[in-house]
């Protein structure tokens, strides 16, 4: 199993996802929360943290682990683990997306979602 952190960023009571420009036909051109997998010897708190600077050139501080999902995709099982993180600084650069948007948490489930990330959408409208 192969864990892999995202993370809830809100702004204007929106939260962010971005739309995947690299990766395996699971997730490419998927909405997802954005994130990545855990590096040995790293903490899923670093790890979250890393990916967003590589994937956004933006800094965020993780806060609190909210929810996971389990998913089974034909070549492989993650564990995709939700934290919620603050914004510090940094302007938007995608490295591994080719868009992203600031969403109401109920219009989350209007976009095409990777399938690790829809029950954790719907976690969060519950």
């Amino acid at each position: 199993m192969i864990t892999v952190v995202a993370a809830l960023i809100k702004k204007d009571n929106k939260v962010l996802i971005a739309k995947r420009a690299t990766g395996n036909e699971y997730v490419l051109g998927k909405w997802e929360f954005p994130g990545g997998k855990v590096e040995v010897g790293e903490t899923e708190e670093q790890a979250i943290e890393r990916e967003i600077k590589e994937e956004f050139d933006m800094d965020i501080k993780c806060k609190k682990f909210i929810a996971n999902n389990i998913c089974e995709y034909p070549n492989r099982i993650i564990d995709l683990r939700l934290y919620e993180c603050e914004y510090l600084s940094g302007d938007f650069k995608l490295n591994d997306h080719f868009e992203y948007a600031w969403v109401e948490i109920n219009n989350l489930l209007d976009y095409d979602l990777a399938n690790a990330d829809i029950p954790l959408a719907k976690f969060l409208n519950s």
